[in-house]
């Protein structure tokens, strides 16, 4: 039996080169798997040939594809706020447009989701990054989780199957990878069932993290002080 309903979308930025692998796989995995099925791809500002990428395949795969443009960056909160507004079907799922998780996965995540189920998160079964961005992923998910409470082991895994009428009673206003706590940590409260799988993370192919940039760990860090102190000390 196949999935009933679900929205995939990507948050992208300077991924011209990853998209049409990533795009082709996913709908040879919608095919198969969903039965009523949409994809979208929020282009965050990119200022390499994304754009011209994106419609080449939008125009390649319509009706069932289409595309958001950030006209600048909006940081990948703003990117992932977008794809989660966008999304129209009963179940959402996200992972990044970088191919560093595989698409080809998603049907673990489907058969995991129950009726009581809010959340499916992937975790790593083993990081492909270099020393330093493991070490900093580490440090970085530690302190999310003991801060916010979190019980999920792996926040920092961006392989995630949500319901949408969950995502319509949160109201999520980060704009940069702190995100992902504020997202999942809401989702916790909710009080929906969580479910956690183990997925297969890959070396990035093309282009460079926008997160360990220290500009950007500054802004995360930042963040998500501001994120701690609104969702518990004033909870």
């Amino acid at each position: 039996m196949k999935f009933r309903s679900l929205s995939v979308f990507f948050p992208a930025y300077n991924d011209a080169p990853s998209l049409p692998i990533l795009i082709a796989k996913t709908f040879a995995v919608l095919e198969e798997y969903v039965e009523d099925y949409e994809v979208i791809v929020v282009n965050d500002g990119s200022h390499d040939n994304t754009g011209d990428v994106l419609e080449q395949l939008r125009l390649a795969h319509q009706p069932y594809m289409r595309v958001i443009t950030h006209p600048q960056n909006r940081g990948y909160g703003g990117a992932l706020r977008s794809g989660i507004a966008a999304a129209a079907r009963d179940f959402v799922f996200y992972t990044d447009g970088d191919s560093q998780y595989d698409v080809s996965e998603l049907p673990s995540l489907l058969e995991r989701m129950g009726p009581n189920t809010g959340l499916v998160n992937g975790y790593k079964l083993e990081r492909h990054d270099p020393a330093h961005r493991i070490w900093i992923g580490n440090v970085y998910n530690f302190c999310a989780r003991v801060l916010f409470r979190i019980k999920i082991r792996d926040i920092d895994c961006d392989y995630r199957l949500m319901r949408r009428s969950l995502l319509e009673k949160i109201n999520l206003t980060s704009t940069s990878g702190t995100i992902c706590v504020e997202l999942v940590r809401k989702l916790e409260l909710s009080g929906c069932g969580v479910v956690e799988v183990g997925v297969h993370h890959y070396e990035r192919q093309y282009g460079r993290s926008q997160f360990f940039r220290i500009r950007s760990l500054a802004i995360t860090f930042y963040q998500l002080l501001k994120l701690w102190v609104r969702l518990v000390l004033l909870r």
